[in-house]
């Protein structure tokens, strides 16, 4: 019994974290691009920006709230004001790379992050959450990313990222995708929209 439910529990980690629904967004809603430089468009101009490309590829309003140099327990303290702000029918969370850059608590982090998950939900808003990747040799992004997008049952993609990041040409600098990586992101999530039942 206990290998069945551990093997429950893998593949809603690795199999299955993609394929999650969610209810579509209304032909007035809002999506919130929530995260740091990464959501802000850093090494590209706004226009180039995933969410902006997002915006014209989906045909939604998607507001870029992407601060530059934010950990997750800054953008924790950020999040209530901005969902008030915007009313958001769904929130894409991107963040957590200065806490990995700053080798901050991985466990904070973590919590943080499931408290932003479980701030959005508890307002009726939809999450989807973007993996960011470690910076080591693997660009994996740490487990809990994948754990929090398992425990709350929402799409997720944990590939992009570190595909984007450990491909030079896609980039502006070490940390940032260039114009050409913010399209090949704002594509990914397009699909993952798509895919989820989003629209």
């Amino acid at each position: 019994m206990r290998i069945l439910t551990a093997m429950a529990v893998l593949l809603v980690l690795f199999g299955c974290t993609s394929r999650p629904k969610m209810p579509p967004i209304p032909p007035d809603g809002v999506v919130l691009a929530f995260g740091d430089s990464i959501t802000y468009g850093t090494g590209a101009t706004r226009e180039e920006s995933y969410p902006a490309i997002l915006a014209r590829e989906i045909g939604f309003r998607v507001v870029n709230a992407g601060v530059p140099g934010e950990v997750t327990s800054e953008g924790l303290a950020r999040l209530p004001l901005v969902l008030d702000q915007e009313r958001p029918s769904l929130m894409i969370l991107c963040l957590g790379g200065n806490d990995i850059i700053r080798h901050l608590d991985s466990r904070q982090t973590a919590s943080n992050l499931r408290a932003m998950v479980r701030i959005a939900r508890e307002r009726g808003i939809s999450v989807v959450l973007v993996g960011v990747p470690s910076f080591s040799l693997t660009m994996d992004p740490p487990p809990y990313y994948g754990e929090i997008a398992g425990e709350f049952g929402i799409p997720f993609d944990g590939k992009s990222l570190p595909r984007i990041l450990g491909d030079r040409s896609l980039k502006s600098d070490y940390i940032h995708p260039n114009a050409t990586g913010y399209r090949q992101l704002a594509m990914a999530l397009t699909r993952l929209l798509h895919k989820s039942g989003a629209f």
